[in-house]
């Protein structure tokens, strides 16, 4: 059964406060919500049949060839399409003049494999088994891959792997990018905290091979194209631009200090994003060249955000917000854009309703499919991410809905430490001294403030960086209530626990350094929960 898409239409009188305006939503969501079952009976064969005359397309068309560009580590608003008057993106601004920006693109979390585990099951991250980095997707989820591998299409994935062994047969072809570059050694090999590097040159870009896989692809069948870079990951190399970004170029953000070797790291991270920038540009010129771009969606996100502090592994729109692009000439129309919100969770179901598939009960998301079309819609009224261990253990929940942010951290009697490369980076350590010394601003130190509030709340609009929290602000009561509603329904909905035991660290908090804890592989969810107990 395909999932209906329904809307709200409400909008504000001139004497209509925003809230009283936010509840006037909610009320209709609501009652939406509802009728959902009763609607989606009534209205799945009808909008299937719409949709391909809304899309340009005829039933006798075949079903569109899907590719998805994954970046690793990339923020938001850290491109030229989003705004950013420094970093050199043309190919992601061509994506944007000729195709659809989306503005609130969500991620169901900020951290890399977990992320990617979510994209590809449409599922929220505690519901695939490998919510922890590095924890490997288990066999018996279902991805949205293997459902258009059976329906006909050819299926590859090229770059950044990081799901583990038991899908990788989902993929017809697979060329897996070397990421020794940032995956430090367990055991004796870590203890001098040294990378083992064996990629060299362009291939740590993690899109070498991507033009590679595009080309492979059988002719005269529809194709779904997984391409991952490792770009903009940690660590960082000189010298890969003609023409480097200097530091009078970046832009700080105001939750990190203004200081001259943030300013080179963030110069450094710019660099990477050009580099893949000019890898999205290659498969953008590809698909036109040979001939295929009336039937070829081209669709690029982030799998979480910017790899600095209070940025990745955070539940703030700098680490779970999403660069989100779609290019499909002739479908989608030319410098179009969304406003409402959209999850990673979305796009399983959306690529699957695109080829005209039946969408698996498992997926917890809802089409974003006809967003493309139809941008002016709503598909959801709030999205929801979590956070789990990455490195460092950690428990944390968010709702996102336009306006507004609600995260509920469980573990607050914990730091919010970074993952432990950008703990070993010049920038958190610079802001470690400066919170020793007393030098660092408040609103700089929710990486090592304790204890954390249990609860955060913050008003988007007035305040996008999220420093102001206003959980007892009582202007905000009802809004801040709507939103634990919407929280707690979120967590019975999809049997979301809190873990009956803690994970150890794998680094210090403080410098980085690998702790006995730490072992390779990693064991999965099933192995921890057979040996360990509570």
């Amino acid at each position: 059964m395909l999932h209906y898409v329904g809307h709200s239409t409400a909008t504000v009188c001139p004497d209509q406060s925003p809230h009283d305006a936010w509840f006037s939503r909610l009320d209709l969501l609501k009652h939406l919500a509802h009728h959902e079952v009763m609607l989606r009976l009534a209205l799945s064969t009808l909008w299937v049949v719409g949709s391909l005359f809304s899309w340009g397309m005829t039933a006798t068309e075949p079903p569109p060839n899907i590719i998805l560009i994954i970046a690793d580590d990339l923020a938001w608003d850290d491109s030229t399409p989003y705004g950013h008057p420094s970093v050199r993106t043309p190919h992601l601004q061509r994506m944007a003049e000729t195709g659809m920006r989306f503005d609130r693109a969500m991620l169901t979390i900020s951290s890399c494999s977990p992320s990617r585990s979510s994209i590809i099951t449409g599922r929220y991250p505690h519901q695939t088994d490998a919510e922890q980095l590095h924890w490997p997707l288990p066999k018996n989820q279902t991805t949205f891959v293997e459902i258009l591998k059976k329906s006909g299409y050819w299926t590859a994935a090229a770059g950044k792997w990081h799901l583990g062994d038991a899908i990788k047969d989902r993929f017809d072809r697979l060329w897996e990018a070397d990421s020794s570059g940032f995956q430090l050694p367990s055991g004796k090999a870590a203890e001098g905290n040294a990378f083992v590097e064996s990629a060299q040159g362009e291939a740590r870009s993690g899109c070498s091979e991507w033009i590679e896989a595009l080309n492979a692809r059988p002719e005269g069948q529809p194709f779904f194209l997984w391409l991952a870079a490792l770009d903009p990951h940690r660590p960082y190399d000189e010298g890969i631009l003609d023409r480097p970004h200097t530091v009078s170029e970046v832009r700080v953000p105001p939750t990190l200090p203004d200081l001259p070797e943030v300013r080179q790291d963030l110069a450094l991270y710019y660099d990477e994003i050009t580099r893949l920038d000019r890898y999205v540009g290659k498969i953008l010129d590809a698909v036109h060249q040979q001939g295929i771009s009336r039937n070829t969606l081209i669709l690029f996100i982030s799998d979480n955000g910017r790899p600095f502090p209070r940025d990745k592994t955070t539940l703030y729109d700098s680490g779970i917000r999403t660069p989100m692009l779609a290019v499909w000439e002739g479908h989608v129309a030319p410098g179009s854009s969304c406003p409402y919100l959209v999850s990673s969770v979305d796009l399983a179901p959306g690529f699957l309703q695109l080829a005209g598939l039946d969408i698996p009960s498992s997926m917890a998301g809802t089409s974003f499919a006809p967003l493309l079309v139809h941008p002016e819609q709503s598909i959801r009224a709030f999205a929801f991410a979590e956070k789990h261990w990455h490195d460092y253990e950690d428990h944390s929940r968010a709702v996102r809905s336009t306006h507004f942010k609600y995260i509920f951290n469980d573990y607050h009697d914990l730091p919010m430490t970074p993952p432990a490369d950008a703990v070993r980076g010049p920038v958190f350590q610079s802001m470690l001294q400066l919170s020793k010394s007393g030098a660092l601003p408040a609103h700089q130190q929710q990486c090592i403030r304790l204890p954390r509030p249990q609860e955060e709340f913050y008003a988007l609009d007035q305040d996008p960086h999220e420093l102001n929290n206003l959980i007892g602000d009582p202007a905000y009561t009802r809004v801040i209530a709507e939103h634990r509603e919407a929280f707690t329904s979120w967590k019975n909905r999809t049997h979301d626990l809190v873990p009956a035991f803690r994970t150890a660290d794998e680094f210090e908090r403080e410098t980085g350094k690998v702790t006995p804890a730490r072992i390779r592989p990693r064991p999965s969810k099933a192995e921890m929960r057979a040996t360990r107990h509570p």
